[in-house]
């Protein structure tokens, strides 16, 4: 029998979003998975949804509050090991699937037993041939995390299956095995880096990191090349970054680190005089 993959679904409203992703999962080719949609309090009624289009072919975990990423991933985590999962696929809700997504991350697993993370190809939705995210890369001497590939028309260039720095927790599957020796995703981070900071304790733990570019997703996320940051991203993502190279850069990274940092504050300051923040609330697309 192929190995038992239990596929974690966090939801928080983005009621249609949610049910066309689990639309999608429902056409995968994979025959031993069962898909666990944990819900984060939604107020849009996705959970009523989510029953009466699925039934039981979708098992649902409601969380009494919003419990973010990393605390409502973690429930999820926490399902998926009472059930023995062998791999634990973490999802996005605004993402849709390729029918062969599992069968081909499982597959690049089972030939390699030292991987102990992988993720496919990601696509916007919008154009769906534009790349979003073909492998992670950390530069400690930057402080920066960056997806290879972003924005670029996918052209083969990226087909190679390789080892890479992170995997985003857009689509990230995970084995058993590392769960039980690190431990799950960091709450500390309230958003962004709890994908990179899990990728960076597996690795230090000698498991391998892998992308797997025949197993495909598409996320609906706009493609702009500019597009509008808003003030509420930036200070989250910036609290994260501090966090984060805090924990792994050594004393020498910080030499050049701060140069890098200033730089992206230009960057940013250009953004806003630009007009191209949009609001408190505002998403970078």
């Amino acid at each position: 029998m192929k190995p038992f993959v239990a596929i974690i679904v966090l939801s928080w409203n983005g009621k249609e979003l949610t049910l066309a992703c689990l639309d999608s999962l429902l056409g995968l080719a994979y025959e031993n998975a069962k898909i666990l949609l944990v819900d984060n309090a939604s107020t849009d009624g996705t959970v009523e949804a989510v029953r009466k289009r699925f039934g039981g072919s979708v098992e649902i975990i409601r969380n009494a509050a919003n419990l973010g990423f990393a605390r409502g991933n973690n429930a999820g985590i926490e399902e998926a090991l009472r059930r023995n999962a062998d791999f634990i696929l973490l999802l996005n809700n605004d993402t849709v699937v390729d029918a062969m997504l599992i069968d081909h991350l499982v597959g690049a697993m089972v030939r390699s037993p030292g991987i102990g993370i992988a993720g496919p190809k990601i696509y916007y939705f919008d154009p769906p041939d534009r790349i979003w995210f073909a492998g992670g890369e950390v530069f400690l001497w930057r402080g920066t995390a960056k997806h290879a590939g972003i924005r670029r028309r996918d052209r083969g260039q990226y087909d190679e299956e390789r080892d890479v720095g992170y995997v985003t927790g857009c689509a990230l599957m995970v084995r058993r095995a590392v769960v039980e020796s690190i431990g799950m995703l960091d709450p500390s981070y309230r958003a962004y880096f709890e994908d990179t900071d899990f990728c960076m304790r597996a690795k230090r733990a000698g498991f391998g990191i892998r992308y797997v570019p025949h197993g495909k997703v598409w996320h609906k996320i706009s493609r702009s090349t500019g597009g509008q940051i808003g003030f509420r991203k930036i200070s989250l993502k910036l609290r994260s970054t501090i966090r984060f190279f805090g924990r792994y850069a050594r004393p020498y990274h910080w030499l050049t680190i701060p140069f890098f940092f200033a730089a992206d504050a230009v960057r940013i300051a250009a953004l806003v005089l630009s007009g191209r923040i949009r609001d408190a609330s505002g998403e970078q697309p």
